[in-house]
């Protein structure tokens, strides 16, 4: 893009807030109006209690300051590492409750190895502070009272008026590694109990890479020698295919299925392309200003970015006359699809 463009570019985007937490960025404004003087304002503004349609959403999108995301599936099933990947980093997330305190991570795993986790509680990587995580462990080992804890939290943060506290997608965990239990009662329970409304809920099908053991088992049961890689990915692929069919057999037939599934390969490794999982959660948002939400927050792929600016904005400018669009109107709409940081290195070169 032009430097000019990215002049208004970076008039329309603002920087993360000073405040001590610094977990809340100030909440994008139009062009002439004033930012509110306090940003922690945006974590407490309400709305009239109203469909929570993605239309409706759209309305409000720009007094939403971060994304939110509930991450389900049982010990092991590899959310961590992918929340890790999400946000381009090896460390483990801060915690904090529901008021914006940060919590002692040690006394917090200690409670939830008595057996007692908040859902509530917040899990936010320094690395990228407009992601803000809840994980729902407990519920998937059988508790009956942490599956109504979990399922209350999701009624409520599906419909809540505080618009930042609103969860956006639920990310759903399954291992592929044990393809005789892939799906626990606990979990088939909460497809068929828990209406999440407007909330996509995707099923991510993790430690995929460990079918590769199981292709190479299946070949040496039949006696047979595998005589180049490309054969044994050939069976890999089967397997994961039958997996999958086996896995949307199960949850398709619930009351409240998955609204989409996607397998998730090398996320052990650092650098992982997140591309997927992100086009995959922006898809399911459907049109319009959350699917903005969520690419300017994400960090991991500019070319993202890039991509539903060009496809969801400027294709939308293409039936509009020369002229009958500001310079300065297009640069603040483009804005929207794009991080705050990259807007700045741009002015800074």
């Amino acid at each position: 893009m032009a430097p000019r463009l990215f002049n208004t570019l970076w008039r329309v985007r603002q920087p993360l807030s000073p405040s001590a937490n610094a977990l809340v960025p100030r909440v994008l404004a139009p062009i002439e109006s004033p930012q509110p003087s306090d940003p922690v304002l945006a974590r407490t503004e309400e709305l009239p209690p109203v469909s929570l349609d993605p239309a409706t959403a759209d309305e409000h999108v720009d007094r939403i300051s971060r994304f939110r995301v509930l991450v389900m599936g049982r010990a092991n099933a590899g959310k961590t590492t992918i929340l890790q990947r999400i946000c381009s980093t090896t460390d483990q997330p801060e915690i904090f409750n529901g008021e914006g305190q940060q919590l002692d991570a040690g006394v917090v795993r200690g409670s939830i190895a008595r057996g007692y986790h908040d859902v509530g509680i917040e899990l936010v990587f320094p690395t990228n502070p407009r992601f803000v995580f809840h994980d729902s462990c407990g519920f998937e080992a059988g508790s009956p009272e942490q599956f109504v804890q979990m399922k209350k939290f999701v009624m409520e943060r599906a419909k809540t008026t505080k618009l930042d506290k609103r969860i956006h997608a639920i990310w759903f965990c399954i291992p592929l590694t044990d393809s005789h239990r892939m799906v626990t009662a606990a979990e088939r329970k909460f497809f068929d109990e828990c209406d999440t409304g407007h909330v996509p809920v995707i099923v991510l099908a993790t430690k995929a890479d460990s079918l590769e053991l199981e292709a190479a088992q299946e070949f040496e049961d039949q006696g047979l020698h595998v005589e180049d890689g490309a054969e044994e990915a050939g069976l890999e692929e089967k397997i994961k295919n039958e997996h999958m069919a086996k896995l949307k057999g199960w949850l398709n037939k619930t009351k409240f299925p998955p609204c989409d599934y996607l397998s998730l390969t090398g996320m052990d490794e650092e650098g992982a392309d997140c591309t997927p999982l992100l086009t995959c959660t922006a898809n399911a948002l459907g049109e319009g200003g959350l699917q903005q939400l969520l690419i300017s927050t994400q960090q991991t792929n500019l070319g993202l970015c890039i991509e539903f600016a060009i496809m969801k904005t400027l294709k939308m400018c293409m039936n509009k006359k020369v002229g009958q669009i500001g310079h300065r109107v297009l640069s603040s709409i483009l804005s929207k699809w794009f991080p705050y940081e990259y807007v700045s290195a741009s002015m800074a070169r």
